[in-house]
């Protein structure tokens, strides 16, 4: 039962896409430990007390989890809720052209990517 916590764990870590952030990585990390922890309690427990199965399935369910909401926190899976991140947003009547703020970083552009005064 150990060779299968340990290959779901792997392959849970395996799984999760390298980013430059890597808050995908330590979601799913954490996730993967949190998950496991909980599981093998709930596993110990509850049913048949099979500590090991409720931490592999904890485990995976956890990794699973986290790795969606550091996917979240970096701007993907959804984030935006379908919309287009450097839409148009407000027009300059000075210069006739359309600006954006970017929402990463909070600073305002043109929408051919000049700073905005």
């Amino acid at each position: 039962m150990r060779l299968t916590l340990i290959a779901l764990a792997a392959a849970g870590l395996l799984a999760t896409a390298c980013t430059q952030s890597g808050n995908v990585e330590r979601g799913a990390a954490t996730g993967a430990v949190l998950g496991g922890v909980a599981g093998a309690v709930i596993g110990n427990n509850t049913g048949d007390g099979d500590a090991a199965q409720g931490a592999a399935i904890g485990a995976a369910i956890g990794a699973a989890g986290g790795a969606y909401a550091g996917c979240v926190r970096d701007g993907g899976c959804g984030a935006n809720n379908g919309q287009q991140v450097n839409r148009r947003q407000s027009y300059d009547a000075r210069s006739g052209r359309y600006y954006f703020q970017d929402p990463r970083s909070g600073r305002w552009y043109y929408e051919n990517g000049d700073p905005y005064p």
